[in-house]
């Protein structure tokens, strides 16, 4: 079985090059890929277009991209926590595609795949719409919506082997699994890695099939978006 182990962040990332596709794993900052993100951001990589549910925050995981203005454009489904995202695209400064949270996952989901395009009802008769084609399926309007895929799929799970195969932690699984299929390169940084057998088949999640780089990563800080105290 093809071991699939690289060293660190900076051998998983040294070939992302300047105006690549990227997808980010997340939700927030829940299941974010930290050390490649910081690979990144000390590589300086730019003009990039990133696929992420969100930017995070301003001083943590993609939201540190914007501030560093690494990123040309932004694929996501929200933006409210991030005060430079928002800035960023009211000036002008950064193009944004804001697509209705289901249709997101749905497109990379068909992006991983091999499904180009499909019907969904979200969205239509509203600016989300505009310019797309639409159709009737008893008696009801929908729209097409494309695929999602990217260069690099950058993903990050609790536990991996050697061979690839990951199983993500809780609400940290998220956009992760379905990252992992449209990435023509899918680098996975784990919190824990195993040897080849250690994994129960019946708990794997993303099978090594879709990874080409797994690396152990460090130093996570996990942060939490909102905390709420009593």
């Amino acid at each position: 079985m093809i071991n699939k182990v690289v060293q660190d962040a900076a051998a998983a990332c040294q070939d992302i090059p300047d105006g690549a596709t990227l997808m980010l794993g997340g939700f927030g900052l829940c299941g974010i890929p930290e050390n490649s993100i910081k690979e990144i951001l000390r590589k300086g990589i730019k003009d990039l277009t990133c696929i992420s549910n969100n930017a995070g925050v301003d001083d943590f995981g993609i939201g540190l991209m914007l501030q560093k203005r690494q990123v040309k454009k932004m694929i996501s489904s929200y933006v409210g926590e991030n005060a430079e995202f928002e800035r960023q695209l009211l000036s002008g400064e950064l193009e944004v595609e804001l697509i209705p949270q289901g249709t997101l996952a749905e497109r990379i989901r068909a992006g991983g795949a091999g499904i180009p395009a499909f019907f969904t009802p979200a969205g239509y008769g509203t600016e989300v719409g505009e310019g797309k084609e639409s159709r009737e399926f008893n008696g009801k309007m929908y729209l097409m919506e494309t695929w999602l895929k990217a260069d690099f799929a950058l993903v990050k799970a609790w536990k991996g082997d050697t061979a690839g195969n990951l199983i993500y932690k809780g609400t940290a699984r998220n956009f992760n699994p379905m990252m992992a299929t449209a990435g023509t390169i899918t680098i996975a940084e784990v919190e824990e890695l195993v040897p080849v057998g250690e994994l129960d088949p019946n708990l794997i999640h993303t099978p090594g099939i879709y990874v080409q780089r797994i690396y152990q990563g460090k130093d996570y800080e996990k942060r939490i978006e909102q905390r709420t105290t009593r």
